[in-house]
């Protein structure tokens, strides 16, 4: 039996790191999946095989087990609407971090089973998957609007480092004292705590890296469980997952102009609100005149945010999208690496409706090209094409990449009404001569604005 759970593990592995390579491509993003998937399976499977002389009542469980987590799984991601999906990745990658956690306290409530150098590896992995745990509930409530407010209080960076001191002492207990299940209830606290109480100062903006940094700590977990457990199909996955996770991170704060310590200490992300701007009022558009300016131009670029979203109008942006490309026009996406909630928000919501993936360009590839662009079309985003980042050194946002829609001739952005962006910062492209709004929830204004021009 153990020769096939091995021949499991070796397939799982393969089929895992496949899905992973391909899901890097939104064009076989869904082959990835299915890929990973498959290997998910056989690996559960194998390793079935393996214990074959489990008693009947653990079998039992382990079937109730398996089939109340898939089956909730199944519902929530059939169900999960596009604007909750950033909530369900973070609560997703959260219960993982604490299947990782269990894993070793299973291994701690037997003694003889970790001794030495494989407890120190067992207790990171417990510290690991605990904080990731803890983190991710919190990143969840907070992207699910159920914590709206960042909690703060004076020298909170410094309580966090006695809490880790404490963590580090009750690690020596596990090493000296002869009696440690109740360090292991104590030990569990004390890092599920440290993981909900780091993350609750962090505000909603700084949210894309907060899931890549704990979806990097998850598989870093499942890897160091997976030598403990010396299985190789959790070892391989959760070194990839880690090595992935860590890449993305650096990436979003990149994109960001931050370091990962400056999100995680420097709680930026819910500042203030900066109130109005520069004193100048906002311009609306009537939506005939809007049509009017899509209509005769030669180049388009739609920058999407989260207030795409929120109002489920991919569908009918796609459906523009069409009518301008067949009137000629050039129309393409500029997609900013953290808009939305989640990295990778805007392009899966696109890939959603059907929109090809060789109309998405990059920050890098879009910049160059706005002073060229006849008519730049926001809908929904906010933080991410705030000039402020680039010419207010004042602003909380100064230093960020942003995309530079405001260089282009003229801007029309579809907003729901006159507040700041995820940040809390007032952005003064709203205020710019070349901008002009057009107030209203997106699906509803893409569709009146589609039914203008085909009336042209």
């Amino acid at each position: 039996m153990n020769e096939w759970a091995g021949l499991a593990d070796l397939v799982a592995s393969a089929l895992l790191i496949g899905g992973i390579k391909a899901m890097s491509h939104p064009r076989f993003a869904h082959r990835g999946i299915v890929l990973a998937g498959w290997g998910m399976l056989i690996a559960v499977a194998g390793n079935i095989l393996a214990y074959g002389h489990l008693a009947p009542e653990t079998w039992l469980l382990a079937g109730a087990a398996i089939l109340l987590g898939g089956g909730a799984a199944w519902l929530a991601s059939r169900q999960v609407a596009m604007t909750a999906m950033p909530q369900m990745v973070a609560l997703f990658n959260g219960l993982g971090g604490g299947a990782a956690a269990l894993i070793v306290v299973t291994q701690l409530l037997d003694p003889a089973s970790l001794q030495g150098l494989p407890l120190g590896f067992g207790l990171i992995a417990l510290t690991i998957g605990s904080l990731s745990f803890g983190g991710s509930l919190v990143a969840f409530a907070k992207l699910a609007g159920r914590l709206r407010h960042p909690w703060r209080f004076r020298y909170q960076n410094g309580l966090h480092l006695i809490w880790l001191g404490l963590i580090a002492l009750v690690a020596v207990g596990f090493f000296t004292l002869p009696e440690t299940k109740d360090l292991t209830a104590i030990f569990v606290a004390l890092a599920l705590g440290l993981g909900i109480s780091t993350t609750v100062p962090i505000g909603g903006a700084d949210m894309p890296v907060v899931i890549s940094f704990y979806n990097a700590l998850t598989g870093l977990a499942v890897g160091v469980d997976g030598l403990l457990l010396k299985n190789p199909a959790l070892l391989i996955a959760g070194t990839v997952v880690g090595a992935s996770g860590t890449l993305l991170t650096r990436l979003m704060a990149k994109a960001m102009n931050r370091s990962l310590g400056a999100v995680l200490f420097a709680h930026f992300g819910s500042v203030a609100a900066t109130g109005p701007g520069d004193g100048k009022a906002s311009k609306e558009m009537d939506l005939t005149d809007a049509a009017v300016s899509l209509a005769y131009a030669r180049k388009i670029r739609i920058v999407p945010g989260y207030g795409l979203a929120t109002a489920q109008a991919q569908h009918k942006l796609a459906e523009l999208t069409e009518w301008l490309r067949q009137k000629g026009v050039e129309v393409r996406f500029s997609i900013h690496p953290v808009a939305g909630r989640m990295p990778g928000h805007m392009n899966v919501l696109l890939a959603e409706a059907g929109i090809p993936y060789e109309l998405i360009q990059d920050l890098e590839e879009a910049n160059p090209e706005f002073p060229q662009i006849d008519v730049v079309l926001v809908i929904g985003a906010n933080d991410v094409i705030n000039p402020d980042a680039r010419n207010n050194p004042g602003s909380p946002l100064f230093g960020m990449p942003i995309l530079e829609v405001d260089r282009a001739p003229k801007t029309l952005v579809i907003k729901r009404g006159q507040g700041t962006g995820f940040a809390g910062v007032a952005n003064p492209l709203f205020t710019a001569e070349t901008t002009y709004l057009l107030y209203g929830d997106a699906r509803e204004v893409l569709n009146r604005l589609l039914a203008a021009l085909k009336s042209l």
